[in-house]
């Protein structure tokens, strides 16, 4: 597959440099190679479509939002044959996020640290990326755009800013998703509690009836959650979903645990830990949520995707779908494919 050939040849140079230097490099050369016509060269998975809060995904693999957080790439990303592209996450304002160094590979686990902090250029330029792109104007695909908060602005205002992005993205997306889980915002993840996620999904649901009212279009709103919470959280989270009639929930954020990368370079780096480490972290939480959600919400199961195998035990403990992010760092494009046969419905002749 050349996908899977011509990145085997990439890897050890772009594992030679800084992380996000190599990040940047990959997707600078994305884009060169999309304007060339060259990712036409790529083996797409066939159609496998599914309908889930009321769309149809071309396939059940899809992007992961936090590789390309401002859409300066989603021709590109899209022409992969992902079956959704995720983007984000976007602020208000534009903001730098954390100091670098900020991103670190640990191969020997299949995982990267990260702790960007929403590092952006702001709601504006965001958008008009969006409308810049092919994928939007040509609105063939499925394109979800992943909103957040400030840094700068206190917790207890957190709202405004998810209000803000609501409003700036809600006509431009297929469906939206609210970041509450990332470890690298302070204070964020506080959002998951009971009064603060109550408040916070009944602001959401009063703001997407009037903007389905505006714009004579209902688009879904995603709720994306973290790892690193126990059972009575889940059961909160879960109950809050069902009151508030929320469309779906990502399971999961990237994980603080540092249990299964002890002894390993980068070990003791502030921020989220995603890859396979994270694996069966998600998947215990895909699993409860499906137990106390029946049918009435979707999961979007991400976390720990490095092979076909992966991505079909996701959907067994009750993803309706997938996303990848550190699989595709570790195993190149050749990793959609892959997944998405692995689901397909109807095995191929």
């Amino acid at each position: 597959m050349p996908s899977k050939f011509l990145y085997s040849l990439a890897r050890p140079a772009l594992f030679s440099l800084d992380a996000e230097a190599a990040h940047h490099l990959t997707m600078t050369g994305l884009r060169r190679i999309d304007s060339l016509g060259f990712t036409a060269l790529i083996t797409k998975p066939a159609p496998d479509p599914r309908i889930v809060m009321g769309i149809t995904f071309p396939n059940p693999v899809g992007l992961a939002a936090g590789l390309d957080k401002d859409g300066a790439s989603i021709d590109a990303l899209a022409a992969l044959g992902f079956g959704s592209i995720e983007i984000g996450t976007v602020t208000p304002k534009g903001q730098p996020g954390n100091p670098r160094p900020r991103m670190f590979r640990l191969p020997a686990a299949n995982a990267i640290i990260n702790r960007m902090g929403f590092n952006n250029g702001g709601v504006d330029a965001f958008v008009k990326n969006v409308q810049s792109s092919k994928f939007y104007q040509e609105g063939t695909g499925v394109l979800g755009l992943n909103i957040g908060k400030n840094a700068a602005t206190p917790i207890e205002n957190a709202a405004d800013d998810y209000l803000h992005c609501l409003e700036k993205v809600y006509p431009y997306a297929s469906y939206v998703t609210v970041n509450i889980s990332s470890p690298n915002t302070k204070n964020l993840r506080q959002l998951q509690g009971a009064s603060e996620l109550d408040a916070l999904l009944a602001q959401l649901k009063d703001a997407q009836q009037r903007l389905a009212d505006q714009h004579k279009r209902y688009v879904p709103v995603a709720l994306k959650i973290a790892p690193d919470i126990d059972a009575e959280q889940i059961k909160t989270i879960a109950a809050a979903l069902l009151r508030h009639k929320m469309d779906g929930v990502i399971a999961t954020n990237t994980t603080i645990t540092r249990d299964a990368v002890k002894g390993l370079p980068h070990e003791n780096e502030a921020g989220g830990l995603s890859g396979a480490p994270v694996f069966e972290l998600s998947n215990a939480v895909v699993r409860q949520l499906r137990a106390e959600l029946g049918d009435s919400v979707p999961i979007i199961g991400v976390g720990g995707i490095l092979s076909g195998a992966d991505a079909q035990t996701k959907m067994a403990a009750g993803a309706a779908l997938v996303q990848l992010y550190s699989g595709l760092i570790y195993r190149g494009p050749a990793l959609i494919r892959e997944c998405a046969n692995a689901l397909r419905k109807r095995p191929l002749r």
